[in-house]
């Protein structure tokens, strides 16, 4: 096919234009001679004076990121291990072991999502990465901001980075190193010849971080040297330091700690309590129901048809955005079920500026219904934080149906495996902004994980 391929181009080859050809050229020589200035610049910023030695003993670092930046291979890198627990962590995990001689303490955090902005992070995640300060008192030694190699870094990802490092302050950049990951993909290039040719906003970041960064080869984790050589560049910069580590201001501190405290403290005592019943309960009100339908309600990308799926045990409401009111029945663990999917709303956008024809399909679902006890989902993503916005335009789209949907209403969290082995207490009791209005019936609360369900039941705040 080859050479029928070149006997039709006339036998002649592939010929790049000269010009274009020597633009990447020269494009390829000056990042070459810039990064060698780099190597040069960042050598001699890391000569310590003399009498600045600092040789520690015990190394506290704290390990920060987005998802998937790879921090947790970077533990197991440090501490020597290979491929272990290598799932997303959701909540900050404390390691410490002696390491060529030294005692080292290394704090795993949650990672944020690459691109967004810091009020869209859950508040439980929020509060995981300052209380993982606490963790290694007095303070770590070294913030390790992961980053990786493979993937390009623009002003979306530097945006979302500062505001989340901003969380821990402004002086939290005297105590960063940047670490990048995935370093076996750089080849024969050098890590300077990547930042000379990734952009300005890498180019930032490293300036921010006083120019520390280190590369860890992923495919090889088993290689002592470049742990040795991250914390020599550790003790290299708390001697800039002049030896001091990250610290929190202390009113800071015991306020992390006092918060932590009393969101355990509550989560428990919500954990304790049973969804109030309606006045008009009677004996055997709570009697098994063979027939059932629930109609899921929620903004775009909650996760309504996944959940769709997941409570049905099927694929039949695909994986597409749902535009139209989709309706599917099945039978699960013997109870005939009615499923009806809706359109999700925008997140932040009150219901006046709704399309008229999606208002309408949200409020179709209703006729779909058979004749038989009826639930309303209202689902809504446990990775995300719950704000203000989001609690007005819940309020505004549910009171569609009349101000007796709360009645009917149960709250349907999905993405429940993001909790790990946390509570959805935890969860509510960490978000300012989750209160429903104060008229409204307490709700059940649930969760929902993938594969399976997993029902935790309680009274959301009021």
């Amino acid at each position: 096919m080859i050479e029928d391929m070149v006997s039709g181009n006339g036998g002649s080859g592939y010929a790049m234009d000269q010009t274009c050809l020597y633009e990447v050229k020269e494009l390829r020589r000056v990042t070459e001679e810039k990064a060698n200035k780099r190597r040069r610049m960042v050598q001699e910023q890391r000569d310590v004076p003399k009498g600045h030695n600092c040789s520690l003993s015990n190394i506290r670092m704290v390990l920060l990121g987005y998802r998937r930046s790879g921090k947790t291979s970077i533990r197991n890198n440090i501490f020597g291990r290979e491929n272990i627990g290598l799932k997303r962590t959701s909540q900050s995990a404390k390691t410490q072991s002696e390491v060529a001689g030294n005692v080292i303490t290394v704090i795993d955090t949650p990672g944020w999502w690459k691109t967004l902005a810091v009020r869209d992070t859950a508040e439980l995640d929020k509060q995981e990465i300052l209380h993982s300060i606490c963790l290694c008192p007095p303070g770590p030694h070294a913030l390790l901001l992961a980053l990786r190699l493979d993937m390009p870094f623009r002003d979306e990802e530097m945006k979302s980075l500062e505001e989340h490092m901003g969380l821990l302050g402004e002086t939290a950049w005297k105590h960063t190193i940047l670490l990048f990951t995935h370093g076996d993909l750089l080849g024969d290039l050098t890590v300077e010849q990547y930042i000379e040719s990734e952009g300005k906003d890498l180019k930032l970041l490293v300036a921010k971080c006083r120019n520390r960064y280190h590369v860890l080869n992923n495919e090889n984790l088993l290689d002592g040297g470049q742990v040795t050589e991250l914390f020599k560049k550790v003790e290299e910069m708390v001697a800039k330091n002049e030896g001091l580590y990250y610290e929190m201001h202390p009113r800071t501190y015991k306020e992390v700690r006092r918060k932590w405290r009393l969101m355990e403290k509550k989560s428990k005592m919500r954990l304790k309590v049973k969804p109030r019943r309606s006045i008009n309960s009677v004996k055997g009100a709570g009697q098994y129901l063979t027939e059932l339908s629930l109609v899921l309600l929620g903004y775009g990308e909650a996760g309504k048809t996944s959940a769709s799926n997941t409570i049905l045990g099927t694929t039949d409401f695909g994986f597409k955005r749902t535009s139209l009111c989709v309706k599917r029945k099945g039978e699960v663990e013997g109870r005939l079920l009615t499923v009806i999917d809706t359109p999700g709303w925008w997140k932040r956008l009150p219901v006046e500026e709704m399309p008229q024809f999606i208002k309408q399909e949200i409020l179709q679902s209703v006729s779909l219904i058979p004749p038989c006890p009826v639930s309303f989902l209202l689902v809504i993503r446990l990775d995300s934080s719950f704000q203000e916005e989001e609690k007005r335009a819940v309020k505004d789209h549910m009171d569609l149906f009349g101000d007796m949907v709360w009645k009917q209403t149960i709250v349907l969290f999905t993405c429940g495996d993001w909790l790990g082995d946390r509570t959805i207490e935890l969860y509510i009791e960490s978000e300012v902004g989750c209160q429903m209005p104060e008229n409204k019936l307490e709700l059940t609360i649930s969760a929902l994980t993938r594969p399976r369900l997993s029902w935790k039941t309680g009274r959301l705040c009021r």
